[in-house]
């Protein structure tokens, strides 16, 4: 077997089933040095099973993993190269925010002043030099999180394990965090694994994305492979806002297909699907709309919502509704008025139905 590179994660048939539930089915998978890698889907898809079973607080039912080239499948949560960031923090409330990070450290013998002196370098790394005498109770949201990633990396993982890190942070803090959270992982070169639901937090942190539904993986791919060419209905769905739209396949030719859509014709590029019925998946930016004396396919607005920089709209049309956003006019359109909807052929994919 070829030497693998610290900090390398590889899964081999493994599976993880409690009593009768199989909780992972067979999953093989390779995750590089260096990258940062989440694990996205719904609730109950087993992203967070996975998480566990890297970390050691769960045990494979079969299979083999690997850490860094190391066969790690029996080896508890302890013995493993690996630092969690939880999403309740769980840092010691009566600690200050120095023996919060040095906490890992000192259980590993590490003498108090030598402790002392990393968890210092972890909270600089993390932006929060001066802050070792505080309390948790004395930091914000954002800044408990960033100690609590602080604690995680003084103890210099093989990989850094992230279990919705940001989601008991407002909208607006998440996003700064997240940021932080990718500059230090790429900063330090760190392997790390991040589990989340929510899909614009994965593509903004993610080198790849492993989509996972019903205990098993859906698609892997760099967030602009899943958002741009998705291979089922379901990755279309949840990576990003689609609408669906059955149509039919005429024929495919040098990586385009030609498929008719309530009596319109259109070019798309299609991958490897074959002739018959198929899906369209139309993104909202993918629909220009347009006045109904205008090519493209007839509507009427059943809703329409200003954002500021975009306007948002649903529109009725003979193949079901369609979501569109579109650029904020002098007059936008508003809810009763007859609109026709250009599809962009070139953003346009197609899926199996």
């Amino acid at each position: 077997m070829t030497k693998e590179q610290t900090g390398s994660v590889r899964f081999e048939g493994v599976v993880k089933k409690y009593g009768e539930v199989t909780a992972l089915k067979q999953l093989d998978l390779s995750i590089d040095p260096g990258k940062l890698v989440t694990l996205l889907g719904p609730s109950g898809c087993g992203k967070t099973t996975t998480l566990r079973l890297i970390a050691g607080l769960e045990m494979a039912t079969e299979g083999r993993i690997h850490i860094g080239g190391e066969d790690v499948t029996h080896l508890t949560a302890t013995y493993r190269k690996v630092s969690m960031v939880f999403q309740s923090y769980a840092l010691f409330p009566h600690m200050t925010v120095r023996e919060n990070v040095a906490y890992g450290l000192t259980v590993k013998s590490m003498s108090k002043t030598e402790a002392a002196q990393k968890a210092e370098d972890g909270l600089e790394l993390v932006g929060l030099a001066g802050f070792g005498d505080r309390l948790p109770s004395e930091l914000s949201g954002g800044q408990q999180q960033r100690v609590a990633v602080a604690r995680a990396i003084v103890l210099e993982p093989e990989v850094l394990l992230l279990d919705e890190p940001l989601s008991n942070l407002d909208a607006k803090l998440r996003r700064h965090v997240r940021e932080e959270i990718r500059q230090i992982q790429q900063r330090l070169g760190l392997t790390a694994v991040y589990v989340t639901h929510d899909q614009e937090e994965a593509m903004a942190v993610s080198d790849d994305i492993i989509v996972m539904n019903n205990a098993e993986i859906a698609q892997i791919g760099t967030p602009s492979d899943l958002y741009e060419a998705p291979s089922s209905a379901f990755i279309a769905d949840f990576i990003g806002d689609a609408n669906l739209v059955h149509c039919e396949v005429e024929n495919v030719s040098k990586g385009r297909a030609t498929a008719v859509m309530n009596g319109q014709r259109l070019s798309i590029l299609s991958g490897e699907i074959p002739k018959g019925p198929a899906q369209m998946v139309l993104r909202p930016h993918a629909l220009n709309l347009g006045f109904p004396d205008q090519p493209g396919l007839e509507g009427e607005i059943s809703y329409a919502a200003y954002l500021g920089k975009e306007m948002q709209y649903t529109v009725e049309t003979p193949v079901g509704s369609l979501f569109v956003i579109a650029p904020v006019r002098a007059k936008p359109f508003a809810q009763g008025d007859a609109v026709s909807i250009e599809i962009v052929e070139a953003q346009a994919r197609l899926v199996s139905a």
